[in-house]
């Protein structure tokens, strides 16, 4: 997360158009052609169809969140390094106590780890971080609510396996990550979402350059509700014209990465979508607001009186101006704190197809 993107390497964008219908989150009242919005409702507690292309023998089911409550907080200010920023570890206390005293979260029920702690083991070190992900989804439960925030620098790394449209997985950048490296969303994948029973649901806060798809969740939805498709012809003409400009500009640099990136969607990008449905669709209930799309940066700032991350701020400020939204509102919410301000698009996404118009409960 910054707003000069200090660490995260440029990439070929990729675009993302509504294929599918969405609910719509209108209900008709009174007179002919009047209409107004309808109260969200709580999460069904029967087991669901998938749909969408996802593996026909899966059911999964929505979490109502009764159960017991972990939280693991991430904040990682890169405090020494070239590459620091200043309002990480207050995202952090901030949603801690928005958690503790909104949510229900006790905080020795939550594990909090940033880079101005003494104790080494709460430091936000890349062994550390993949330690404090296991613990999180330990022994979760139908009706568990766990939820992971970071708020740090993300970027973008090559992808190795075939699950991507773009040919890029998303990275986030542990504060050791000259020596140990990133940790990759495959594996935060496999760690905090592949063992999760029907009915447990984990929220994922990302606030973090290119994190759109940071867990590698099949479903990203608009702010009309829509499921979000990849539209290669699009992309093409994106990056045609790309390529275009950067020829204009002499950057022959920037034209062989248009034309290998291209080449991936063309090759790949189909087959990648069919790969990650068949794969990363889960039966728990796991939603994911991200800082970005996988092509952008999100915002360090300043708010209210202090250094934060864009996302943690304006997601924190939604919910405390309405706790009763639904998840459609609340990413259109989200992105009205924003809008104007920052070029970031904070991004929903689901491990299975989701009615955007339910309660939205952790």
């Amino acid at each position: 997360m910054t707003q000069f993107d200090l660490i995260c390497p440029n990439q070929i964008g990729s675009s993302l158009v509504g294929a599918h219908p969405g609910f719509q989150n209108f209900s008709l009242l009174g007179p002919a052609h009047s209409w107004a919005p309808s109260l969200p409702r709580r999460p069904p507690q029967e087991a669901q169809h998938f749909g969408h292309g996802a593996p026909s023998n899966y059911r999964f089911q929505y979490s109502d969140c009764t159960g017991r409550r972990k939280a693991l907080l991430i904040g990682i200010n890169y405090i020494g390094q070239p590459s620091k920023l200043l309002g990480c570890i207050n995202d952090v206390s901030n949603m801690s106590v928005f958690l503790h005293e909104k949510h229900g979260y006790r905080r020795e029920d939550m594990v909090i780890l940033t880079d101005d702690q003494k104790n080494q083991l709460s430091v936000p070190t890349k062994a550390n971080i993949l330690r404090a992900m296991h613990w999180l989804v330990e022994g979760a439960r139908p009706n568990d609510s766990l939820l992971i925030h970071f708020s740090g620098h993300g970027g973008r790394t090559p992808d190795l396996d075939g699950d991507e449209e773009d040919g890029y997985d998303d990275v986030i950048y542990p504060v050791d990550y000259r020596v140990a490296g990133h940790i990759v969303d495959d594996e935060m994948h496999d760690i905090m979402v592949r063992p999760l029973p029907p009915g447990a649901r984990l929220t994922a806060i990302f606030d973090s350059c290119h994190s759109g798809t940071a867990l590698d969740l099949p479903y990203v939805y608009s702010t009309q509700g829509i499921l979000k498709e990849p539209n290669l012809a699009k992309e093409a003409a994106l990056d045609l014209f790309t390529a275009i400009d950067s020829y204009g500009r002499g950057d022959l640099g920037s034209i062989a990465q248009t034309a290998i990136g291209f080449f991936k969607k063309a090759t790949n990008g189909d087959s990648a979508r069919q790969r990650t449905v068949m794969t990363k669709t889960s039966p728990a209930d796991v939603v994911m607001f991200s800082g970005s799309k996988d092509t952008q940066t999100s915002a360090d700032t300043f708010k209210d009186g202090q250094a934060r991350g864009a996302l943690s701020w304006a997601f924190i400020k939604a919910l405390k101006n309405n706790p009763n939204q639904s998840y459609l509102q609340l990413l259109n919410s989200i992105r009205s704190q924003l809008d104007g301000k920052y070029t970031q698009k904070p991004q929903l996404s689901c491990s299975h197809p989701l009615d955007v118009n339910l309660l939205f409960v952790m």
